[in-house]
Parts: structure tokens; C-alpha cells; sequence
């Protein structure tokens, strides 16, 4: 860009007129040198106040402060370059040397050292090439690190129930992925909304994956199973928040698994090789973050018939062992004769016994004297038998007939119920006398004498028995 050189007549230059008035052989008071480097800015300022150069970055280095200092190259001529702080704080890139750059800004000049530099606004890479260097560049050295190794890659969760997806909430990327989830396996989803491009959109995914990795279980909004990380296609200028390295080590450091989904199949970012699963498309990570709800059924139809199955087989397998063994054991009567057959002998044994005892007994109780005492069975049989000759001395005392034989006599009536009172017996006009050899029949006076009853012979009365000695046992 050429811009002339002020006109040096010019009154509305005071660069111009100092320089005027101070031509060689006047007597016009010399310049200081502030007031020479102070003439020199603004006319560089006034002429250069809106520039664009590109070049190659060298000497990149940002300092304590934020700002960042580095100098445009080509292969002829440098110039010094500053960005502010608040300018590179926005950088979309991590600005390295070798890398081609354009940037867009003011030329001044820096009276101190008696130099001049480019004040930078905005700082983006030089095409494509230079954007493709630059991803080599920061790719080898996050690998050199172990963000992209597979020991740190996560197994995904086989059936997830809450899908954490970081994504624009107004473009066709979540639309698809919430209808591809709705085909295979409904799944409950959370969105955080972010930026995908432009200024700030690095920052915004990261937070954002951060954000979800920072849920506890348990809370108030539940802890995403997994986190899809998804933007639609564009060029390399477009995805490139997703090569941030802010982005990367998000993802990489995030404990909940990942799957990045940004642009199209052929497109390839950073994201891809620090998440746990690269997705080509988005749809094709809603895929792969859960089964087909219905083949899953099938499955598992397929193998609760396989169990069931194999427990049938197993059971008449050993349904089949059992008769086997059967076959071979031996019958039953033959398992039991010997039993059977020590049972009886051991009973006739017994019984042998116990009569040998019982005569021994019997032997004893028979003799007589001697120095043999009686058994036990002996003194219960005596015993007994006393009981029993005094219950019949009592029932003999107690027997009212055996009052009839010292002269008593027993009145009954007609029907032969025994009557106790006089007026009784004058009421029942017939009485019969029962004495110990026979009855009498009896009138009362005024009725006619009744004919005799058949003669009953009193009961015998039953005499005690004989009293015996020791006697014998059978």
C-alpha cells in the first residue's frame, strides 16, 4: 500500500512546516527529539491509521500482562507487531511461529526506542494451508502429551438414560439427533446450549462440557451417562473452535464418556481424536449412543428361549441319568429279606429270652423256703389279692339282704318297688313281704289277698373266696 508523503508546504502539516522551517542555512531554532518522534507519529498514524498485512509470525511470545508481542515477516522486510489484552484474550487460535497470518490494524510509531510497530485488532490465520499447518502443529503436541492415547479412551454405557448433548439449541444438528433417538430408544436428553463458531464459541463448548462433568449424582438436574459433543459441516474457518485446545482438553479431561460429531464424514477436528468415539455425523452419534429398542427385545426373546431351552434339555438329560442308574440298583425285596430276616431272628432270640426269664420267675415264686426270696411279681399278686377279699367283706357288709337272715324283712308293692312308710303301704292296699327263704303276699284290711307271687329264690350270696396259700403263678 503506498500512501504519499505530506506535502512539506503544506500549513496544516506541522511536521511540514517544522521541516520547512528548518532548511538548511536558516537560523530557525532546532527540534527537539520529542517533538521530531512526536511529529513522526501522528503523520504515521494519520497515514496508516487502517491496515491489513500479511505475513509470517516470528518471536511469537504473550507476556505476564495478557498482551501478546510478536513480528510479521516475509522474505524482504519485519515489522513489529502488539495485540492488547483484550484483543488476545478472543484469538480463535493459539498464534505460534511459522504460522501465516493476517492482521488487521494501526502502524504507530514507539518514540522510546525509536521504532515503529503494528497495533493489531484482529489476528486469523492465512487460508486454509496455514490453518491445516497450525492443526498439525498443535495436534502433535497435545499427542505428545497422551490427550489422544487409548488407554484414556471410556467404554460408552450400553444403555444410557440421560444423554447430555453440547450443541447450537437453534440448528438441525439437535433436531436430528433427538429424532434419531426417538426411532431407536426414546432416551431423556439434556441440551446446553453454546456458541459453535466464532468468537467465544471455544469457551462456551468447553464450559459447557465441564459444566456437565461437574453435575453430582443425585442433584437436582441429573448427571448425563454420556455427553455428544455435535456440530453440523462448514469449512476448516468454521469448525475450527472445535481444534481450540481449550476444547480438546475439556473433552479429554471429562470423566462422563464422549462422542464428538462435528461437520460432516470427511471432516476431522482435534474434538475427534480427544473424545472417547468420533460419530461421522450427528445422526450417527445418536446411533451409536443407544441400541434399536426393538431389536433389543428380539434379543432378548432370542435368549430367554435359549434358557429355557437349555434348562429342558439339562432337566430330561438328568431325567434320563436317573433312570440309568435306576436300572442298576438292586430290587427292593432283595434289599430288604436280610433286614427282614435279622428281624426275625431277632425276635424268636427275644421271645426265647423272655420265656427263660419268665420261668426263672415262675421256678422261684414255686418254691417253697429255701433261700430264695419272692419276686416282685409275687408281692404284687398277694398284694392284689388282699385288696380284693377286703372290697368283698365291705360289699357283704353293705348288702341289705344280708340284714333278711336275721329276721328282717323287705316290703314292696304291687309293682315291686320297696316301700319305706306306713301310709305308703296303706295306700298300696297289696304288699308282699320278702323274707330270706321266699315272699309273702299281703293284704291291708278291706282289700282282697292278692294270689302269691311266683316264688323267686332269694340271690345266693356270694361267699368270699377261699383263702390260699403262696399258690402257683399259671
Amino acid at each position: 500500500m503506498a500512501v504519499p508523503f505530506p506535502d512539506p508546504a503544506s500549513e496544516t502539516d506541522p511536521a511540514a512546516r517544522l521541516l520547512a522551517e528548518a532548511a538548511p542555512g536558516d537560523n530557525v531554532p532546532p527540534l527537539s527529539v520529542s517533538q521530531l518522534s512526536a511529529a513522526i507519529k501522528r503523520t504515521v498514524e494519520d497515514g496508516f491509521a487502517r491496515v491489513r498485512v500479511r505475513g509470517e509470525l516470528s518471536g511469537a511470545k504473550r507476556a505476564a500482562s495478557g498482551h501478546f508481542y510478536a513480528a510479521l515477516k516475509d522474505d524482504n522486510a519485519l515489522i513489529d507487531m502488539v495485540m492488547w489484552k483484550g484483543q488476545a484474550s478472543r484469538l480463535a487460535f493459539r498464534p505460534e511461529d511459522g504460522i501465516e497470518v493476517i492482521a488487521t490494524g494501526k502502524l504507530t510509531t514507539y518514540p522510546g526506542r525509536s521504532k515503529y510497530q503494528l497495533v493489531v485488532d484482529t489476528l486469523e490465520v492465512a487460508g486454509a494451508g496455514a490453518l491445516m499447518l497450525l492443526f498439525e502443529k498443535l495436534k502433535a503436541r497435545l499427542g505428545a502429551e497422551g490427550l489422544f492415547d487409548g488407554e484414556r479412551k471410556q467404554e460408552l454405557p450400553r444403555l444410557p438414560r440421560i444423554i447430555g448433548v453440547v450443541t447450537s439449541p437453534t440448528g438441525a444438528v439437535i433436531r436430528d439427533i433427538l429424532h434419531r433417538l426417538a426411532d431407536r430408544f426414546p432416551t431423556h436428553v439434556i441440551v446446553w446450549p453454546v456458541l459453535v463458531q466464532g468468537d467465544g464459541a471455544a469457551a462456551q463448548v468447553a464450559n459447557a462440557i465441564r459444566g456437565f462433568d461437574a453435575i453430582e449424582p443425585g442433584g437436582a438436574v441429573p448427571r448425563p451417562d454420556l455427553v455428544i459433543v455435535a456440530r453440523g459441516g462448514g469449512s476448516i474457518e468454521d469448525l475450527w473452535a472445535f481444534n481450540e485446545e481449550v476444547v480438546v482438553r475439556a473433552i479429554a479431561e471429562c470423566r462422563i464418556p464422549t462422542i464428538s460429531a462435528v461437520g460432516h464424514e470427511t471432516d476431522t477436528t482435534l474434538a475427534d481424536y480427544s473424545a472417547d468415539r468420533r460419530a461421522p455425523t450427528p445422526t450417527a452419534a445418536a446411533e451409536m449412543a443407544v441400541p434399536v429398542r426393538a431389536e433389543l427385545q428380539e434379543l432378548l426373546a432370542t435368549w430367554n428361549g435359549r434358557m429355557i431351552g437349555a434348562a429342558n434339555r439339562h432337566q430330561a438329560l438328568a431325567a434320563e441319568r436317573l433312570i440309568a442308574l435306576a436300572r442298576h440298583l438292586p430290587k427292593r425285596e432283595a434289599l430288604y429279606a436280610p433286614q427282614r430276616q435279622r428281624l426275625d431272628d431277632s425276635g424268636d432270640r427275644l421271645d426265647r429270652s423272655q420265656r427263660q426269664r419268665l420261668a426263672v420267675v415262675a421256678e422261684r415264686l414255686a418254691t417253697r423256703g429255701g433261700s430264695l426270696r419272692p419276686s416282685l411279681l409275687a408281692r404284687r399278686w398277694d398284694r392284689d389279692r388282699a385288696r380284693l377279699e377286703g372290697l368283698g367283706r365291705l360289699l357283704d357288709s353293705l348288702d341289705p339282704r344280708a340284714l333278711l337272715s336275721r329276721g328282717y324283712a323287705m316290703v314292696r308293692d304291687a309293682g315291686g318297688a320297696i316301700v319305706t312308710t306306713a301310709a305308703r303301704a296303706h295306700d298300696a292296699g297289696h304288699l308282699r313281704l320278702q323274707f330270706a327263704d321266699g315272699e309273702v303276699p299281703v293284704a291291708i284290711a278291706g282289700s282282697e289277698v292278692p294270689p302269691p307271687a311266683p316264688s323267686t329264690p332269694p340271690p345266693a350270696r356270694k361267699s368270699p373266696p377261699p383263702k390260699r396259700g403262696q399258690g402257683e403263678l399259671f
